[in-house]
């Protein structure tokens, strides 16, 4: 009855010292093999998802150069828009300004998913994160990279919708090198920021809806029990995610394009493009050319995100990591 009351509070003691230990320290004092530690798992290279825009725009380019002429000529179909550029400049033109295309993916959308991965960490955005907070990481985000990729919209824009021009106003640059280097000798350096504000905007607006509505929709999706994080919910989210991004960046675009387009003094402002637009064609002109851009903005934001999971897949491939379905 002695020995076992006084060897009682010494277990205890030791039990106690046993459990103020780390893991590792707990198990090998009990005589069990240490368990192993869980991996931190490394972030993503942040240029990810500059490469995977810059292929899914190589692949939708014909939608965009549409798009692009649409909103800034007098042309009133795509279809027939198409059938234009084709008949008068071949196939090969409805990749024109591509090199353009090109830049802007590799300053913009490099920019916008490095920021908007940054800004999720800053406004606490983790896991199953609130909409809410997710659209101010993208607000952050766009207002980043639509500044730092000003410049090379203006060149993307102006290669395609040079060819729609008469032939005397075409400012025919070679490439996109050419046009930026062209651009600030003739134009002056203050010309790298023509149509800042409606790019901007529409950049707050398109990442607060395209990368954030994307990020919800694929966590609800893997809520229900009928989609793993696989290519299936991948697609579903940016499908809707798309949707959401074009009626949304509607108005902007359409401003956009056409302040950049606009090349004669005192006409490039944004009031001035709202002033004429609205008074020659009413308050619909915000939403002219909706179907191309969501022709061209649907399969290129499916694209995005497909080939960003991949990429991602890839990654973790590389380094022996398994991703989280869930």
């Amino acid at each position: 009855m002695s020995s076992t009351s006084s060897s009682s509070p010494a277990a205890s003691k030791e039990r106690q010292a046993v459990s103020a230990q780390s893991p590792e320290s707990k198990d090998t004092a009990l005589g069990m093999s240490p368990a192993p530690l869980m991996k931190k798992k490394e972030p993503y290279p942040f240029w990810l998802g500059g490469v995977a825009a810059t292929i899914a725009a190589s692949i939708t380019h014909p939608l965009d150069l549409t798009k692009v002429r649409l909103q800034a000529s007098g042309d009133k179909r795509m279809v027939e828009s198409i059938r234009k550029t084709v008949r008068t400049a071949g196939f090969v033109g409805l990749f024109d300004g591509i090199s353009g295309t090109w830049m802007r993916q590799m300053s913009y959308s490099l920019c916008r998913f490095w920021a908007y991965d940054e800004s999720k960490k800053i406004v606490g955005a983790g896991k199953n994160a609130p909409a809410w907070k997710l659209a101010l990481a993208g607000s952050m985000a766009g207002g980043i990279a639509g500044l730092v990729g000003n410049p090379a919209e203006i060149i993307m824009v102006r290669l395609q919708g040079d060819f729609a021009k008469p032939p005397e106003k075409r400012l025919n640059y070679k490439n996109c090198f050419d046009g930026l280097f062209r651009m600030v000798r003739e134009e002056g350096v203050s010309a790298l920021g023509r149509g800042v504000i409606p790019n901007v905007f529409r950049a707050v607006l398109m990442n607060a809806s395209q990368l954030a509505s994307y990020d919800y929709f694929k966590s609800e999706l893997l809520k229900t029990r009928y989609f793993d994080d696989n290519i299936y919910c991948h697609f579903t989210a940016s499908f809707a995610a798309g949707t959401v991004a074009t009626t949304v960046c509607s108005p902007a675009d359409v401003l956009k394009s056409r302040v950049m387009n606009a090349s004669g003094p005192g006409s490039s402002s944004t009031l001035a493009v709202i002033r004429s637009s609205f008074a020659k064609e009413g308050a619909m002109f915000m939403f002219k050319g909706w179907l191309p851009a969501w022709s061209r903005l649907q399969p290129t934001t499916i694209l995005i995100f497909l080939t960003l999971e991949q990429l991602k897949n890839g990654v973790d491939w590389y380094r022996g990591d398994t991703r989280d379905s869930r």
